[in-house]
């Protein structure tokens, strides 16, 4: 099993296990051992199957706004946690191909290998709800059958992001391809950058 074929099987396990309760406050229960690969990815899927329901439920037309804005923090400090996870991800291959020189004409890639598998694992989400869509009973013909279109691209989506990082990472080890990082450096987060925070600070 090859690294995608493992990230997209431990991330619809993510999936699976979230809708048994179906509530944004269950507490995650990873499965796999302390360390593991699998671990780190279960954790950032788990991250992504939380937001993606509070995504959900803030669009609600009827949402009292002091709920809203409660909810607009949560998914902020969800968002925060999802970026430290995917640069946790991409520590976890710079250890992994520390030892590899890349070679005098190696390339460097718009996308690391983490925010690759981030967007696999959301896409893992999409298939996973469009697919229910695809097959609601309570729902028309009609929209049974575009749903089932959108599913049919995504699917092909899949395959194709997977094939792209397997191939990242099979020329990172062979040295076509460096291994470079850059932290996000998100600011709206932080009260020494966000304008917004530090001038209510300094107005104190």
């Amino acid at each position: 099993m090859n690294f995608t074929e493992t990230a997209w099987k431990v991330f619809n396990q993510s999936i699976e296990d979230y809708h048994v309760s179906d509530d944004v406050n269950t507490l995650i229960n990873n499965p796999f051992e302390k360390d593991s690969l699998e671990r780190i990815l279960y954790a950032k899927n788990w991250i992504d199957t939380v937001q993606w329901h509070l995504e959900d439920i803030i669009r609600d037309e009827n949402i009292d706004p002091a709920e809203a804005l409660q909810l607009k923090r949560t998914i902020d400090a969800s968002n925060q946690k999802r970026t430290d996870l995917v640069e946790f991800i991409d520590s976890w291959f710079l250890t992994k191909f520390e030892n590899i020189t890349p070679e005098p004409d190696a390339k460097i890639n718009t996308e690391t290998p983490a925010w690759a598998v981030d967007r696999l694992s959301i896409l893992a989400l999409k298939v996973y709800h469009m697919s229910l869509e695809a097959n609601r009973e309570s729902a028309s013909e009609e929209h049974r059958a575009n749903c089932q279109a959108k599913l049919d691209v995504l699917l092909t989506q899949k395959e194709d992001l997977s094939t792209s990082i397997d191939q990242l990472l099979t020329d990172i080890e062979c040295g076509n391809v460096k291994m470079k990082v850059y932290k996000q450096m998100k600011m709206y987060n932080d009260d020494s950058l966000n304008p917004i925070l530090y001038q209510k600070g300094q107005q104190k």
